[in-house]
Parts: structure tokens; sequence; C-alpha cells
């Protein structure tokens, strides 16, 4: 009796142990497969960059409730080519969605000048307001080239609003969130370039 109970405690042990492994193994791809889908989101809006650094590995914590759309920290990533800085990636949040925050990628150079913007996460509206999903509509490549001195402050917004950037039909708070996260961003940088690009690693 006494050496079946320790054959059933002995299995029973082996049997956590390979859910534990499982689980752990589960939890690392799962990690790997999040890290490699983020990497694609953020070379999509580095497209013409050139850079050798290792972007997800260069990232700092910034906070700025009302240009950067949260009280929490948000994270940017920087690029560098020969340890020289030539662009940066920030993930702001547009506050104002008609349903709620906006998570976006905003991609610039280290001029300032826009390389790419791209929806992380969103719950506007289908078929209205998720036309700011590029696979959607082109609208998000709107932001291309763009900086905070081009086009001038008066349009930076809608159309409705007398700016340069499309609504929807049916779903103008949308877009006009995003334009003003954008803008927001992009005055972010302007006020703190030096201090991104000279900020220690994050730990």
């Amino acid at each position: 009796m006494l050496r079946t109970g320790i054959i059933l405690s002995l299995f029973a042990a082996i049997g956590v142990s390979l859910i534990a492994i499982t689980s752990l193994l589960t939890q690392e791809k799962i990690a790997a497969n999040d890290q490699a889908i983020l990497q694609q989101q953020i070379e999509s809006v580095l497209t013409h960059i050139t850079y050798n650094s290792s972007i997800l590995e260069d990232k700092i914590q910034v906070t700025d409730p009302h240009l950067l759309g949260s009280k929490q920290p948000i994270t940017v990533y920087r690029a560098y080519q020969d340890n020289l800085p030539v662009a940066t990636v920030f993930t702001p949040i547009a506050s104002n969605g008609y349903n709620g925050g906006i998570k976006l990628l905003v991609g610039m150079d280290y001029k300032g000048m826009i390389t790419g913007v791209r929806v992380m996460e969103h719950h506007e509206t289908p078929g209205l307001g998720d036309k700011i999903e590029l696979e959607k509509s082109p609208w998000i490549l709107s932001f291309d080239n763009y900086s905070l001195n081009y086009p001038s402050l008066n349009h930076w917004a809608v159309k409705k609003d007398g700016g340069d950037f499309d609504q929807f039909t049916g779903a103008t708070i949308t877009p006009r969130a995003i334009v003003q996260a954008v803008y927001h961003c992009l005055e972010y940088f302007n006020q703190h370039q030096q201090d991104i690009f000279t900020t220690p690693l994050e730990e």
C-alpha cells in the first residue's frame, strides 16, 4: 500500500511538472510571437529608415497625459545607424476616440518628419470608424511626410474643421481624435528631442 502511494505521488508530481513546463513553453511562444508582430508593426512605420540597432531593446518610458494621451507611461522606441540616432517610434493614445482610447504607433525621423502612423488597438465602430485600419482604408497614410511645421497648424484638422484630413461618412470623431493625437506627439518630440535620445535605456 505504501509503495502504491509513493508511485501515485511520483506520477502526480511528474504530471504537475509536465503541465508547468508546457505552460511555460506556451507563454514563451506567445511572447515571442507578440514580439515578432511588434517588430513588423514598427518596421511598417519606418519603411524608408535605415538603422542597424535592436529597436525593440532600445526603448524608454515617457509620460505626458496632455500630449501623449495617457496618465500612464508610454513606450518610445529609438533607432540608430552606427550609433547615430535616426528615428523614433512613439506609442501614444488618441484618448478621445468615439469608443475610447486608440493606441497608435507614430514613427518619425530624427528631424521630426513622420515616417508612418499605424493603429495598434481600437474599439471604434466596425464599418465606420475602423477605416483608420490600413487594411480597411489608406487614410492612415495621409500623415506620411508631415511634420510639426508642415502643414501649418490650421491644416492639422479634418476637412470638416477646415483642415487637410478626410473624415469618414458618419464618423468624424475618430479621425479627428487621431489627427489631434499625432500632432500632439510631434509637439512632444519637438519639446523633448534631446532627452529622448540621451535618456538611458529602460532597465
